[in-house]
Order: structure tokens, then C-alpha cells, then sequence
């Protein structure tokens, strides 16, 4: 069931992203066609134009609406950590079943079933509880994504600077800080503790770089602004520092 559920959240990604990449180097206007386009794209569109007029330049209407947005998802953001989280601390004990029902045959597979669900019945961990967080997310931060790009291709914006980085140019500085503070959100988060997760610390960092050096700066600052709230989140949630003290309290333990 849940490779299934799965497939079919991949499947409606993977929709939703190619509904907005099929006019992803078109101007955007009120006149634009199609749901994509009426009722994420342009909304958003409008939403970053009137703060941008409102506080003087887009550059300040970028930043308000990655925050409005961020705060926005934040109760289901928090959600899907947790459960991350729970998820976590329950891998020891699932290690266990998994060697302890090894073996492939149908009767033991059923125990195991049944274990792993006690297991998170008691633990409080439901493995479906980050699905609906991403399905929720993801044509909001695609549609953002793409507002920011179209506005780029459309002659009535005129997305200025930030500090002394054009908007509608890439800029390197910002691209590497980007990647920087990405390189921090999974420091501080879940992917910290699971080796499966680790390489993407060194992966996702160099990636957000990469598309930095060639896109709009725009999206650079789109990435900064939410990485920032990313790592408040975490260490709202996670406090690592307390981690690092009980990791000294054992080592020094270890040495007495």
C-alpha cells in the first residue's frame, strides 16, 4: 500500500510540474489560459506585484511571499517533520523485526506486518502523515517557482535588484549562499542522523548551486529566504543543541 500510495503522489508530481514547464519561457498575464496558469501562477504573480509596489521593489514582494507562503504551509510543515522525526526514532527497533523475520516466506511476512503496525500503533508514528504535507506543497512551491521565472519573460515586470544583484540575472553569490544555507537546513534536520539521507546534504547543496549559476537571481533569493525559515524550523523543532550535549555527556561518560 504504501509503494503504491507512492507511485501515485510521484505520478501527480510529476503532473504538476510538467503542467507548468510547458509554457515555462512564456510571458505571464490577467489573460493567460488554463487552471496552471489562473489559479496558481498569476495569483501568485499578483500577490509578489502588489507587495513589490506596495514596499518599493520586488526584490522586498519576492521575499514578503516566500514568507506569507512559508507560514502558510508552516502547520503542515511541522507536521511532516514530526512525523520524520518519529520515524527516525522508531528505525532501531524496525531494524530488529527486520532481521528478526528475515526470512521471505508468506506466514513470517504477515508477522512481520503485524509487528511493524503494533510497532507504530504504540510509537505514535503514522507512515502516511508526510504524504499529504508534500502533495499540499508541492503546486504551491512549483507555481512560485515558475511565477518568479515567467515574470523574468514578461516585458510589463521589471524585477530590479537585490542589494547589487539583478534579479533577472543569475547571480553566483547569491546561487553559493543559497546552497550554503541548504547545506545547513539538512544539517539541522533528520537527514543528520540517517545514513540513507546523508549523501543528500552533499548532493542537494551543489544542485541548488548549480541551478543558481544559470537561472534568475530572483529564484536564488526565492531559495535563500525559505532556506532561512527551513533552518528556524528545524532548530525550533529538532534542537540540536541538545543533541550535541547529550552526545558529550555519553562520550565523556564512555571515557570514565
Amino acid at each position: 500500500m504504501k509503494k503504491r500510495l507512492w507511485i501515485i503522489l510521484s505520478l501527480v508530481s510529476v503532473v504538476l510540474l510538467l503542467s507548468g514547464c510547458t509554457e515555462f519561457d512564456q510571458p505571464i498575464s490577467s489573460e493567460s489560459e488554463g487552471f496552471w496558469n489562473e489559479f496558481i501562477v498569476w495569483p501568485l504573480v499578483s500577490v509578489i506585484k502588489y507587495f513589490a509596489e506596495l514596499l518599493g521593489t520586488y526584490a522586498f514582494g519576492i521575499i514578503v511571499v516566500t514568507i506569507i507562503i512559508r507560514l502558510c504551509i508552516l502547520p503542515l510543515t511541522i507536521k511532516q517533520i514530526k512525523s520524520s522525526k518519529k520515524m527516525q526514532e522508531v528505525q532501531p527497533q524496525m531494524k530488529e523485526l527486520q532481521a528478526k523475520y528475515s526470512s521471505k516466506d508468506a506466514v513470517t511476512q504477515q508477522k512481520y506486518q503485524q509487528e511493524m503496525m503494533a510497532l507504530m500503533s504504540s510509537s505514535g508514528v503514522n507512515p502516511l502523515a508526510g504524504c499529504l504535507p508534500v502533495l499540499v506543497q508541492m503546486p504551491i512551491l512549483i507555481g512560485f517557482y515558475h511565477a518568479i521565472s515567467r515574470m523574468n519573460n514578461t516585458s510589463a515586470f521589471d524585477l530590479g535588484t537585490f542589494l547589487v544583484f539583478p534579479l533577472a540575472e543569475p547571480s553566483i553569490v547569491l546561487a553559493v549562499l543559497a546552497g550554503l544555507i541548504q547545506f545547513v537546513v539538512l544539517r539541522t534536520g533528520p537527514a543528520v542522523d540517517n545514513p540513507q539521507m546523508k549523501i543528500m546534504m552533499y548532493i542537494m547543496p551543489f544542485m541548488i548551486i548549480g541551478f543558481g549559476i544559470v537561472l534568475p537571481a530572483a529564484l536564488s533569493l526565492y531559495w535563500v529566504v525559505g532556506n532561512i525559515i527551513s533552518v528556524i524550523q528545524n532548530l525550533a523543532i529538532y534542537k540540536p543543541w541538545n543533541k550535541n550535549k547529550t552526545e558529550a555527556t555519553t562520550t565523556g561518560g564512555a571515557k570514565k
